[in-house]
């Protein structure tokens, strides 16, 4: 059987992209793969990234946002940055690596209406979706 490998999903908070590819990825790949996320300044799990998963029948309120200094490299074949405008957290090692430059959906923007951040989180979403589906399309990227 085809195995997806073993996936790290990095941005800087670890609260929205890389929280909601690690769901897409579980969710995709099932069990052809050991998916992880982590950021350089971890927060917490943004809930407009929980509420819009949910809306795929993901749930991601068990998932917790993680140092990527916590991660064993040797439990990673490809990285996946996520950075956008921002700087994207540095994973020491000889993975494979990929970057997709996806803006941050979250926003400190004061009176940011409820309905455009929820737009934010879908399209980051579905934009993370859609590689992660074109990437399973594509066995040549497994070792």
């Amino acid at each position: 059987m085809w195995s997806a490998g073993r996936l790290l999903f990095l941005c800087v908070a670890n609260s929205a992209r890389s929280q909601m590819a690690e769901g897409l990825a579980r969710m995709i790949f099932g069990d052809r793969a050991h998916v992880q996320s982590a950021g350089s300044r971890p927060t917490q799990v943004n809930p407009y990234a929980v509420e819009v998963m949910r809306e795929l029948g993901v749930d991601l309120s068990s998932q917790t946002s993680k140092s990527v200094e916590t991660i064993d490299p040797a439990t990673v074949d490809t990285v996946i940055t996520l950075c956008g405008e921002e700087v994207c957290p540095v994973f020491y090692g000889t993975q494979r690596r990929l970057h997709w430059p996806i803006p941050d959906p979250a926003s400190t923007e004061p009176g940011l209406a409820r309905d455009e951040m929820l737009r934010r989180f879908r399209a980051a979403r579905d934009e993370i979706r859609a590689k992660l589906e074109e990437l399973a399309g594509d066995a040549s990227w497994s070792r």
